[in-house]
């Protein structure tokens, strides 16, 4: 999970603009200023960057930063997907 993780953060900072010190795994995607819109923008993102489907409705701005680094990699690791993570 720690390659998904990084480059979930990697996204954050470069894309939606996040400031990289304020990104943490506990921190919300709210937290990090994310409305509904950019957290929805974030799901499609990663699911085009890592060729997964990422459950659009449990898209929230509620989620910490773990959660959905963990989402994508429950996906990438699962065999029903023909994908795995490199950790």
């Amino acid at each position: 999970m720690d390659r998904v993780y990084r480059h979930l953060v990697t996204l954050l900072v470069d894309k939606f603009e996040v400031d990289r010190d304020l990104i943490a795994p506990g921190a919300t995607l709210g937290e990090l200023d994310l409305d509904s819109l950019a957290v929805v923008e974030l799901y499609v993102t990663l699911q085009e960057e890592w060729d997964i489907a990422l459950d659009d409705s449990t898209a929230s701005a509620d989620l910490t930063v773990d959660e959905v680094a963990g989402s994508v990699a429950s996906l990438l690791d699962d065999p029903a997907s023909g994908r795995e993570a490199a950790r």
